[in-house]
Formats: structure tokens, sequence, C-alpha cells
């Protein structure tokens, strides 16, 4: 196996850069060569019983947005034979276990910035259907925060919520981590229970707004605000 020494290997990086300059400089095609001995090889050596820090596996993490066939068809896709009785696409499900996915971030991605918690929420026939103004879509809104909390539960992943920091307001998003995480006893703790969801969600993880310094973005601010 041929190896190259770090004094002749860093030669030929030098001769390398003359001969891009000359080659700028002139218009032509210019030729480094290099007459160094080989001397003995570099060796890197990887101790793998030193560990300089802990790595959180959530860097692993996923993310969903209603982008595409992403939540429809793709997680989420009722009366196909690929789902189960919720709805949820069986042959995904067994997709994100094997890859043992420890976190999953939703419902955005630019799409967040204009998302109104409450459509996704209540009885499903009762859901508006709404123009998403991230992608010009029309959103059914038959999947929302319950459906996905409640999707985590089977994938065995946790749920990082975003929440809209475009068209929304703190309030708006207190009223959120209210609904998904306080017992029972206040407006919007009770609004969850009479959706079905007597048991707070207890989500641990949030995420504020997306990408919000970007023109891109509905709304976007400076980093300061």
């Amino acid at each position: 196996m041929y190896q190259r020494s770090r004094r002749r290997f860093l030669r030929e990086i030098a001769a390398a850069g003359v001969a891009v300059s000359a080659n700028q400089v002139f218009g032509g095609l210019a030729r480094a060569q290099t007459t160094a001995q080989v001397s003995e090889p570099v060796r890197l050596y990887v101790d793998t019983r030193r560990i300089r820090a802990t790595l959180d596996r959530n860097v692993f993490g996923s993310f969903l947005e209603h982008l595409g066939r992403a939540i429809y068809e793709g997680i989420y896709d009722p009366g196909s034979p690929l789902s189960d009785s919720n709805g949820y696409r069986k042959d995904v499900l067994e997709e994100i276990r094997k890859l043992n996915v420890p976190i999953v971030r939703y419902p955005g991605g630019n799409f967040v910035s204009g998302y109104n918690w409450l459509d996704g929420v209540g009885p499903a026939k009762d859901r508006p259907r709404v123009l998403d103004r991230a992608w010009n879509a029309l959103n059914s809104n038959q999947f929302g925060t319950n459906e996905f909390v409640a999707w985590c539960k089977v994938a065995g992943t946790e749920p990082l919520l975003a929440v809209n920091l475009g068209t929304g307001t703190p309030e708006e998003a207190a009223a959120l981590v209210e609904y998904c995480n306080v017992e029972k006893g206040t407006r919007w703790s009770d609004l969850r229970r009479k959706h079905g969801f007597a048991d707070p969600h207890r989500v641990r993880h949030w995420c504020l707004g997306n990408e919000m310094d970007g023109p891109w973005q509905i709304g976007p601010m400076p980093a300061v605000e």
C-alpha cells in the first residue's frame, strides 16, 4: 500500500498551489513535481476508551411538516390497507422504530409560521379546510396536535412541538402549552379533555418559531426580537 510522508504531502500541496496560481496568471497549464524522499508514514491513533463528552441522542432527531405528502399519505393515510385503525401508516411506523428516532419536530418548518393550532384539534368533522400560505396548499386539518402526539407514542419517539411566531402571538403559544401539559381545571386543559384526552400530553420539548430571521418566512423578525 502506497503511503505519503507528511513532508512529501505538504510539498505536493504547496506545489499544487503554485500550479493553480501560475495557471490563473498565465492562462496556461503548469505542472509541479516533487522529489522529496519518502520518510516514515504518518500514523493516526484513535483511543476509543477516552470519552471527551456525552452525545445527546436528540441530534439524531427527525422532522415532519405539512408539505407535500409528508403527513397525508406519508405517516397518516386513513382508509389505506397499509394503515392501522388510527390512520397511521404501519410501514412508516415500522421504519421509524427501526431507526430508533429519538425526537420528531412538528408542524414545521415554514408551515408553522401561518398555522393556527386550534384549527387542528377537536372533532375532525368540524375542523376547517384552510389555505396554507407557506406552501400555497390546502390543509384539511384532519391531522393536528393530538394526532401527532398519539403518533409519537406509537412510534416510540418524543414530540418536539413548534409554536407559531409568524402570524401567532406569545399568548396563543402559551395556550397551546397549557392545552398540552396542564392536567385540568383551566380553560385550555379542559378543552383538551373535552376533545377526548383526559391525561395531559406532557410535551417536554418546544421550538420557538421557525427561521424567524429569514425573509422567506411569514412574519420575519430580527434576531433580537
